[in-house]
C-alpha cells in the first residue's frame, strides 16, 4: 500500500482585513484593529499564503489539515472571504480545519465559523460539533476545539470537560483498532506564555497519558515547534507551524506547512515529516526532512 500523504498548515489570518464598521470597533476589536493596522498587515500577506497553498497542491497531499485562524477579528465581512479561501485549498472531503481563537474573537460572532465552514468540520457521521472523527485511508483525525471568546490581550484557549470527556470516549472506541490517530487543535499543549495557553492541557495530558494518539498537531504559536509528551505506548509527538501567511519578522519564521507520510511496516507505523518553507522571491523550498518514528 502506497504511503499517505497529510499536509498541515495553521493561521492563515486571511488577509487583507475588511474595513470594519464603527458600530464593530468596540471592546476587544478595537486593540486588534489596532495591531492590523500598525504591524501585522506588514508581514500577513496574501502572496504569501497564495504561494504556500500553490506549493501544498503541487505535492498533491491525500488530506490537509488547517488548525484554525482562518480570520482575524471575526467581522461579518470576512467569513465569506475565507470560506471561498479554503474552497480553493480543497473540498471538504480532503481538507479538514478547525476553529482557533481569532475566529471566536468576541462573542457576537463566535457561532459564524461553525456555520461557515460547516462541511469542513463535520464529523464523519455528518454531526457538527467536537471531538469530531473523520476517517481517511489509515488515519483517524480528530477534531478539538479551544476557541472561546476571551477579555482583551488574551488568546487563551480551553476545551472544557464536556469534550474532554466525549474525547475519552472517543480514543476508548478506537484503541482496539489498527489506525493512525491524529488529533488536530489550535492551542499548543504547552506554552510558556500565560495569555497564549490551554487552560486545561493538563487535563488533556493526562488523558492522552493513558489512551495516546500517533501525532498531534496544532497552530496558535507562529513558530516551527516539536514538542514530545507521554502516551501509553511510547511519546507522543506535537508539531505546530508558523502562521501560513508570514512574513518573517522579528523572532517568528516566514510561512511554512508541514507533509507527513505515513505508512505501515513490520514494526509498526512509520510517519516521516517535512518542512516546506517560504524563501526568497515567494519561492517555497524544503528546509528540513526527519523519520518522527
Amino acid at each position: 500500500m502506497a504511503p499517505y500523504t497529510l499536509a498541515h498548515l495553521s493561521d492563515p489570518h486571511l488577509p487583507p482585513l475588511p474595513k470594519p464598521r464603527l458600530i464593530e470597533l468596540a471592546g476587544k476589536r478595537a486593540l486588534g484593529y489596532v495591531n492590523w493596522t500598525r504591524n501585522r498587515h506588514k508581514y500577513q500577506r496574501r502572496e504569501v499564503l497564495d504561494a504556500l497553498v500553490a506549493d501544498v497542491k503541487a505535492h498533491g497531499p491525500d488530506h490537509i489539515a488547517v488548525t484554525g485562524d482562518l480570520v482575524n477579528l471575526a467581522l461579518e465581512a470576512e467569513f465569506a472571504p475565507a470560506r471561498a479561501w479554503l474552497d480553493g485549498v480543497g473540498p471538504p472531503d480532503r481538507v479538514t480545519t478547525i476553529p482557533g481563537n481569532h475566529d471566536a474573537y468576541v462573542r457576537a460572532t463566535s457561532h459564524r465559523f461553525g456555520e461557515t465552514f460547516a462541511p469542513y468540520l463535520a464529523g464523519d457521521d455528518g454531526r457538527i460539533g467536537f471531538p469530531s472523527v473523520r476517517r481517511r485511508g489509515p488515519l483517524v483525525l480528530i477534531s478539538l476545539s479551544t476557541a472561546v471568546p476571551t477579555l482583551p490581550l488574551m488568546a487563551t484557549g480551553t476545551l472544557g470537560a464536556d469534550q474532554l470527556a466525549s474525547l475519552e470516549e472517543v480514543l476508548g472506541r478506537l484503541a482496539a483498532e489498527d489506525v493512525f490517530r491524529v488529533l488536530l487543535v489550535h492551542h499548543p499543549l504547552k506554552s510558556g506564555a500565560r495569555h497564549k495557553r490551554m487552560t486545561d492541557s493538563a487535563e488533556l495530558l493526562t488523558l492522552l497519558k493513558r489512551h495516546g494518539v500517533e501525532l498531534i498537531l496544532h497552530g496558535h504559536d507562529h513558530i516551527h515547534s516539536t514538542m514530545w509528551f507521554e502516551g501509553p505506548n511510547g511519546n507522543i509527538p506535537a508539531i505546530g507551524v508558523p502562521s501560513a501567511s508570514a512574513r518573517a519578522h522579528g523572532h517568528y519564521p516566514a510561512a511554512a506547512y508541514n507533509l507527513f507520510t505515513i505508512e505501515k511496516d513490520n514494526t509498526g507505523w512509520r510517519c516521516e515529516q517535512t518542512v516546506r518553507s517560504l524563501g526568497a522571491g515567494f519561492q517555497i523550498g524544503q528546509i528540513k526532512h526527519v523519520r518522527l518514528f
